[in-house]
């Protein structure tokens, strides 16, 4: 009796790991029909000044008023503090900024998800925003509210980049035979990434509302299931020098990072003169760093940029 009901157990152990390790590669082992999709991962990046330069002064301007960059916040009632601080300091430099919220929330202005779940959060925010705004951005970057951006860097880095071809940029990291950007440092898709990925939302067997039947993934690699399904892949933003420029660390464990590994080279061993985000700060450290990115000037020390982007019309930004 001792020996059937210790076999008993052993198979419902050995038939569990079966099943998960099925759910596993079921989501992660994807592709159109039964062809698997063999892509190379992309490290893209931002345009040299020198390029920039070539271009006439007209152009130049024509560009810096065309780049139109939509910007989602998920957000919950217990980032109040951080909405707040976000909300004050870099989503004003978005061509528009919405937040989107779990609940509804008296003190701030939001669109009601009716949800806790992140994954669903992020779903009917990506379908609210390409519903509505489809016509007039061609650029739509995801954030947490512990993310800090810098929009112009934003701006400059897509500055040759088509937004009619499928982009997924940020921060990519590999889990698996998946490969996904992290919604830590920001989540940047083009307008056709935003058509493929809306064409699949209502197609549960290729972009589930669940991340599985035993245990649930993450918002952001689930994002990179449904959209490796349309063709779209994760690539990952550098700069010149080969730097990433969305970081899912805060401007100060860089530093601190750089104090241990390249003493002799704080500032310059910590992170990309052109970052475009940083994340895990405080409501403090963003207006800290709304200071030293837009405020704060050397006197004597001029930066000739070869492109300004303006402000949206009516923008209070800095």
């Amino acid at each position: 009796m001792l020996s059937e009901s210790s076999s008993f157990l052993k198979g419902v152990m050995l038939g569990s790991i079966f099943c998960a390790l099925i759910t596993m590669l079921g989501h992660i082992r994807i592709g159109h029909g039964n062809r698997m999709h063999h892509h190379e991962h992309h490290h893209l990046q931002a345009p040299n000044k020198e390029d920039i330069l070539k271009i006439s002064e007209d152009e130049r301007m024509e560009l810096s008023k065309s780049f139109q960059v939509y910007c989602i916040i998920l957000v919950k009632p217990k980032d109040v503090s951080l909405w707040a601080a976000v909300k004050e300091t870099w989503t004003k430099h978005c061509d528009k900024a919405e937040f989107f919220s779990s609940e509804n929330v008296k003190v701030f202005e939001s669109i009601n998800m009716e949800t806790n779940d992140m994954w669903l959060m992020m779903r009917k925010a990506y379908r609210y925003a390409f519903d509505k705004y489809r016509d007039q951005y061609n650029w739509f970057f995801l954030a947490r509210p512990t993310t800090f951006a810098i929009i112009e860097n934003l701006k400059y880095f897509l500055l040759k980049k088509d937004p009619s071809q499928p982009f997924y940029l940020g921060h990519t990291v590999k889990s698996g035979d998946l490969e996904y950007v992290s919604v830590e440092g920001g989540i940047v898709l083009s307008i056709e990434s935003m058509k493929r990925l809306n064409s699949l939302l209502d197609i549960p067997e290729k972009c589930p509302e669940q991340g599985g039947m035993i245990w649930k993934i993450s918002e952001d690699k689930q994002l990179a299931v449904c959209l490796k399904y349309a063709g779209v892949f994760a690539e990952n933003a550098e700069d010149s020098e080969g730097k990433d420029v969305f970081n899912t660390k805060s401007v100060g464990l860089f530093i601190k990072e750089a104090m241990t590994n390249h003493p002799n080279q704080v500032v310059e061993g910590c992170c990309s003169d052109m970052a475009v985000t940083f994340n895990g700060l405080t409501p403090n450290q963003m207006h800290v760093m709304m200071y030293g990115v837009y405020r704060l000037r050397a006197f004597g020390h001029i930066f000739n940029d070869a492109l300004i982007f303006l402000p949206p019309n009516g923008s209070d930004n800095d």
